[in-house]
């Protein structure tokens, strides 16, 4: 079990007020917030270790260097990959699939191919595959949900074809926190021959991931998710895929010989690497990574189902809320609509009782669509959340209605 008033002391920023109300961050599905350590971790970097990396032979670059490639074997073992060279830093979840799909996608799926993707998936998984789609002429397959935002499996078992060439497919849905059951989707699709990309922005900050396990080819997620800074993200790959691919970006760093006439490339992970990486970010991320491992992500996933059913239980009794996504296998993200009442009425209305949640379409049009819904509501909790939180959502539910009433 987490101290609960142990771990919030390390987030300063939950003390803060908003007008005269407590702070209650209920939009971690966004943006987790930032401990103190990582701070520190951050700090001691740029007060006593900032330089550029590799190539050069001076004291700071070395030890630089040292602890960007150490972030690298960090991240190798959070998730489970075979070697650390599978690990490519990113700016975020949305630059990762988009070197897939440039590296991977633009050499090897051609004009009459097909991808397939659900209707979960946030933009991040669905737009680079358009303009992949406008590109080279493939088209898009799309797997179904029902009405508790849980994937048709039957339906997505049909999609294979000869030309499926490769599956796009969210850990865990931004939107409605659907748990998607991907290790046995994956299996589906390596037993037509297909790879499989996971976007794992929702699931690596909540659950144990183990690539390996999963046996997934590409898993993607971003740093500010899981208590990390901004602008640094992860793309997991197969050595073999990544091997085969072609670069996303030219550039210093990322090249084995250059002349007037051609270029080669360095091995990976330099290979998608191009210019000056985000080096305090991915320290910050490594940083963020051992204070999650430290609570244990077990207790944090426990902690976080928890609050999940206290609030689906004390929501589900409210006269005029609606509960959108009430899969059987849920992260803790709860979507939710008030009778006659705009989402984004909801949103402002609970910020004046200090109440911090995400209103709009989250960057998820197409399952908005298959809802019937313009948009949501959505409470996303983080360890350090408490039921007492979940209550003071409850109270704002109530004040707003009454605006309303």
């Amino acid at each position: 079990m987490l101290d609960i008033e142990r771990v919030r002391a390390d987030f300063p920023i939950l003390a803060l007020t908003v007008g005269s109300k407590p702070l209650v961050y209920l939009d971690n599905a966004a943006s987790s917030q930032m401990p103190i350590p990582v701070m520190e971790r951050l700090l001691r970097y740029q007060r006593q270790e900032h330089a550029n990396i590799h190539r050069a032979v001076h004291y700071l670059s070395e030890t630089a260097t040292a602890a960007y490639e150490a972030a690298r074997c960090t991240v190798q073992q959070f998730i489970h990959a075979r070697e650390a060279r599978e690990v490519i830093f990113t700016s975020g979840t949305t630059e990762s699939i988009n070197l897939v799909m440039h590296g991977w996608g633009r050499k090897f799926i051609n004009a009459g191919d097909e991808i397939i993707i659900t209707v979960l998936e946030h933009h991040s998984n669905i737009v680079p595959w358009h303009m992949l789609c406008a590109e080279k002429g493939a088209t898009l397959k799309v797997v179904p949900i029902n009405d508790a935002g849980e994937l048709q499996l039957d339906v997505y078992e049909t999609l294979f074809s000869d030309r499926t060439r490769l599956v796009c497919l969210g850990h865990v849905s931004n939107a409605l926190g659907s748990i998607n059951p991907v290790k046995d989707m994956i299996a589906t699709a390596h037993a037509h021959g297909v790879p499989v990309l996971l976007d794992g922005a929702q699931a690596a900050p909540h659950l144990h991931v183990d690539v390996q396990d999963l046996d997934c080819d590409f898993y993607a997620f971003s740093g500010h998710k899981l208590c990390g800074p901004t602008g640094i993200g992860v793309l997991y790959g197969r050595a073999e895929l990544l091997e085969a691919m072609q670069p996303f970006k030219g550039g210093g760093d990322m090249i084995h010989t250059v002349t007037l006439e051609k270029s080669t490339y360095a091995p990976i992970p330099n290979k998608f690497e191009a210019g000056t990486p985000p080096i305090a970010a991915a320290i910050g991320l490594a940083a963020a990574i051992d204070y999650l491992q430290s609570l244990g992500m077990d207790a944090i996933a426990a902690h976080e189902h928890s609050l999940l059913q206290y609030a689906t239980e004390r929501l589900s009794a409210m006269p005029g809320v609606r509960l959108i996504g009430t899969a059987r296998e849920k992260a803790a993200v709860l979507s939710f609509a008030l009778q006659g009442i705009h989402p984004h009425d909801v949103g402002t209305l609970l910020n004046a009782e200090g109440v911090a949640v995400r209103t709009g379409h989250h960057c998820a049009q197409p399952l908005m669509q298959r809802l019937g819904v313009a948009a949501t509501a959505r409470a996303s909790f983080a360890f350090y959340n408490t039921p007492a939180e979940v209550d003071a959502l409850v109270a704002g539910i109530r004040s707003v209605q009454q605006v309303f009433a």
